[in-house]
Formats: C-alpha cells, sequence, structure tokens
C-alpha cells in the first residue's frame, strides 16, 4: 500500500505540468528496481546523495510549473540517476586524439610514455619496491640511485639528481648554490616560458640576486667577466628555447663561458628547458643543444625536462659535477620537490630506450611522432579523406591540405614540421564561425574527444599523431549523428 506522504504520478495527468507533490521522496527513489541495482554496484552514500541532489536540482523548476508530469516519474528519475550517477564517475582526466599539429602539447600531456616505461610504472605501482632500499647491503637507500647511473652514462655527467618537474630544478639549483649572493646572467635570456614562469622571479623566489649583463640582443664574454666579484655564486646560461632574437645578435656559449668561469672559480649552471639526450638532426629534424654537450663544454650543472624531447613523465633534470649536484641534493628544499614513485618508475624504463639508440625511433613516441615520413601521413589523409566527409555532409566540405606541424612545449618555435592533413570548411559562408565552433564542440565530446585547430575559416586535422586510424573512423557515426 502507498504511503500517504509518497506520490506516484497518475497516467490520467499526462501532459500536464508537474507540482512539488510529485515529487517522490529519496527513499522511495531508493526502493526502484532500477536503483536497486545501482545500491548493489555504487553504495548508498554515492547512490543516495545523486538521488537528493537529482530532486534538489528538478524542484525549482517543479515549483515554477514547468517541468512536465512525466518528467518527475519515478521510471523517468531512475533512468536520469544512472545517468547522473555515469557522469559523476567519469574521469575528469581523459585521453584525447591530439590532431592539433603539436606534437609536444603543452596542454594536451606533452610526450607519450612508451609501452617499457608503462608496463614498468604499473609493475612497481601493483606492490611494494625497492624505492628507498637497498637491496645489496639490506639498509636504507637512496631514491636517487635509480636513475643516477643511467643519467651519468648517458649525459657523461658525475653526478645526478630529479625532481618533479624543470622549473623546480632550477629553483633548486639556485637556491642551493646561489641563496643570499648573486647569479649573473644575460639580458637576452631573462625567459618567461608558460605558467608565468620568469626566471627573475624564480631567481628571488630562489633568495639570490639577479645580475644582468650585455643588452637583449647582444651579450660579450667581458660583459660577464666585468660583473664577477666576490658576491657572485653562479654563473647562469638559459637556453631561449620558446623563442628567437635574430639578426644584429651576440651570445656567449657555455664552452666560452667555461673557461672564464674556471679561471675566477665561480661555477657555471646551464637551463637546456627541453633537453634532448640525442642529436635530432640525424633524424632530419632541426638541432637542439644537448646535455652531453653542456658537461662536455665544462658547465657545473644542467637542467633540462623529462616530459619534452626526451619523451618520458613529468620530470626536473639535474646533471652536473659531484660537488655541485651534491650540494643541491643536501638542500633541504630538495625533499619538498622530490619525485614519486609513479614518474621515477616511468623515467627509468624511458631512459633505458636510450642505451640502444638505433631503436629509439620505434620505441619512443615522441620521436616516432617526430620523424613520421611526410608522404606517410599525406596518404592516411587520403584514407580517411571519404569517411569523413561522408560524416560531416552536407553542410562542410573536406580536402587533404599540406600542413605545417611544430614540435611544442616551447622547443624550436621557428621551425615548422611539413604535414598533411584533413581540412574541413563550412559549404554556407554565412555562419562559417559559428558552424565550426559547433564542428569543433562535436569532435571534442565525441567518447575519444578529438582536437584540432581553427585557421583561416577551417577546422584542420593535423593526423602526424594520429598513428591508429581506426581510433578516428570508428567514432564518426557518432560525428555524423551529432551534426544531424
Amino acid at each position: 500500500m502507498q504511503r500517504p506522504d509518497e506520490y506516484v504520478v497518475h497516467g490520467s495527468r499526462a501532459g500536464q505540468m508537474a507540482q512539488p507533490r510529485d515529487l517522490p521522496a529519496v527513499d522511495r527513489l531508493l526502493r526502484e528496481p532500477v536503483v536497486q541495482a545501482l545500491l548493489d554496484e555504487h553504495g548508498h552514500t554515492l547512490v543516495a546523495g545523486e538521488a537528493r541532489a537529482l530532486l534538489d536540482a528538478l524542484r525549482p523548476a517543479v515549483v515554477e510549473g514547468t517541468v512536465p508530469v512525466a518528467d518527475v516519474a519515478v521510471s523517468r528519475l531512475s533512468d536520469a540517476l544512472e545517468q547522473r550517477l555515469q557522469q559523476r564517475l567519469q574521469p575528469r582526466m581523459r585521453a584525447v586524439l591530439n590532431l592539433t599539429g603539436t606534437v609536444i602539447h603543452t596542454n594536451l600531456g606533452r610526450s607519450l610514455l612508451a609501452e617499457p616505461a608503462l608496463q614498468h610504472m604499473l609493475a612497481m605501482m601493483a606492490g611494494p619496491n625497492n624505492l628507498e632500499y637497498d637491496l645489496d647491503s639490506g639498509a636504507r637507500g637512496d631514491r636517487d640511485t635509480i636513475i643516477e647511473e643511467l643519467l651519468c652514462t648517458l649525459t657523461g655527467a658525475e653526478a645526478a639528481t630529479v625532481v618533479n618537474n624543470n622549473a623546480a630544478a632550477v629553483l633548486l639549483t639556485l637556491a642551493a648554490l646561489a641563496r643570499g649572493r648573486e647569479v649573473i646572467v644575460s639580458r637576452g635570456e631573462l625567459v618567461e616560458i608558460g605558467g608565468a614562469f620568469r626566471m627573475p622571479d624564480v631567481m628571488e623566489s630562489a633568495g639570490a640576486r639577479l645580475v644582468e649583463v650585455g643588452t637583449t640582443n647582444r651579450t660579450h664574454l667581458h660583459d660577464y667577466e666585468n660583473a664577477i666579484n666576490e658576491r657572485t655564486a653562479l654563473l647562469m646560461k638559459v637556453h631561449t628555447s620558446n623563442y628567437a632574437v635574430q639578426g644584429f645578435t651576440k651570445a656567449v656559449s657555455e664552452a666560452e663561458l667555461a673557461g672564464v668561469a674556471r679561471a675566477r672559480g665561480v661555477p657555471l649552471a646551464t637551463d637546456l628547458g627541453s633537453g634532448s639526450l640525442v642529436d635530432l638532426a640525424s633524424y632530419g629534424l632541426p638541432r637542439e643543444p644537448l646535455p652531453q654537450e653542456m658537461i662536455a663544454a665544462g658547465c657545473d650543472v644542467v637542467t633540462f625536462s623529462g616530459d619534452k624531447l626526451l619523451g618520458g613523465p613529468q620530470a626536473g633534470l639535474i646533471v652536473g659535477s659531484r660537488e655541485m649536484v651534491g650540494r643541491i641534493r643536501k638542500f633541504p628544499m630538495k625533499r619538498a620537490l622530490r619525485m614519486s614513485k609513479l614518474p621515477l618508475a616511468a623515467l627509468e624504463a624511458t631512459l633505458m630506450l636510450y642505451l640502444r639508440p638505433e631503436r629509439l625511433a620505434r620505441d619512443l613516441p615522441t620521436l616516432r611522432m617526430l620523424t613520421r615520413p611526410e608522404a606517410q601521413i599525406r596518404a592516411q589523409a587520403q584514407q580517411l579523406l571519404a569517411p569523413v566527409a561522408q560524416a560531416v555532409a552536407p553542410r562542410f566540405a573536406v580536402s587533404v591540405m599540406a600542413l605545417k606541424g611544430q614540435i611544442g612545449s616551447g622547443s624550436l618555435p621557428v621551425d615548422r614540421l611539413p604535414s598533411a592533413g584533413l581540412a574541413l570548411a563550412p559549404v554556407q559562408k554565412k555562419g562559417a564561425g559559428r558552424a565550426l565552433d559547433e564542428l569543433a564542440t562535436a569532435l571534442r565530446r565525441l567518447p575519444l574527444p578529438v582536437i584540432g585547430r581553427i585557421a583561416e575559416d577551417r577546422l584542420l586535422l593535423d593526423l602526424r599523431c594520429l598513428e591508429d586510424t581506426d581510433q578516428l573512423l570508428h567514432q564518426l557515426p557518432l560525428l555524423q549523428e551529432a551534426l544531424a
């Protein structure tokens, strides 16, 4: 028998607007068979909370008389509750298809991890591991030993340590080696990168005093020499990876500056930012400075990223002399910035790939995508042309187009990667901007969101990073439905 405080919508009221009394109580909704199954799967706390939130969200519109009575039937509410739970349990971080043309895209997670890194990370996270345990002695160990020998082998450095990103590596280096003293930097290298990371601000945060030398476009060796005094703690070079100064320019190389540093007894540090471990020119790509070259040139400390050209997880790598890295490692701030076991496992497995350089372009996803032949990408675009055109017809016309991509994440900003892809243009010129926004939204709302870029009244899908064509093909029926 129905309780007086519960109300079940009667079929004779179909088409009428719901009244507040038509909303069932939470416990009535929880007794529905569909909801009972949800309770078994998810537990009472989550289901009851979402049921309460669902009814609370409906109540103002019901009071205003704008909700059809059928929409508050317990069967309809049960379905709505199930959808609400699905949405609530969907992770905010999701895999996407990066068809922007930027290979190492900061907003899309930067470098992809290689399969060995994924497998090693999973194995190490699934149970206890020797993160800080020496298996030989049975005593407490140091997590730096997991990657130090690898980094020293690959760069020629005497010592190495890692922190959670390159900004932290720069901050820690400055704090450990120059707190309360002066650091000399060329004015042309006072960079700002993404997230308002400014070198002068980092200096201040580290407790070091910035001494600028030279001018924006020209700095000479004597500028550094004249600035060194008893308060100087560090000479510093910063690789201008996210912009280029061209024309009447002059910069001092690390090799030149190392001679002055040694003669005056001042350590030299350089921040490479992206920090490739292989000569990209050997793969037909623009060249980036290498950490091993900086060590050979005489730098005492070199910092670089793990999740850019290196192709690993987010990390700040610090390599250099035993004395300088030792001071950095012992600095109290190091513990606050250290890497956790998860990215450390991924970094170890990624670095191991570099021990077999002949296989690197096959095994490392970032390098594999950067070196994909343009002809191969164009052939892929031709394969996709007809099915994509069918999915977006008749509102959009599709053509194969030669494109220019980029490496990304501040690496080689003026260089472009020849690529190919699909250009989707609205058939109707009137309202073209609105149509492109709608298309971009529909692509982002696919189960595996597709991220392209809009340029010159077209939505461009650069296929350089699409290694599995089926990932796009299988979603085209859903795109066609969304645009219908």
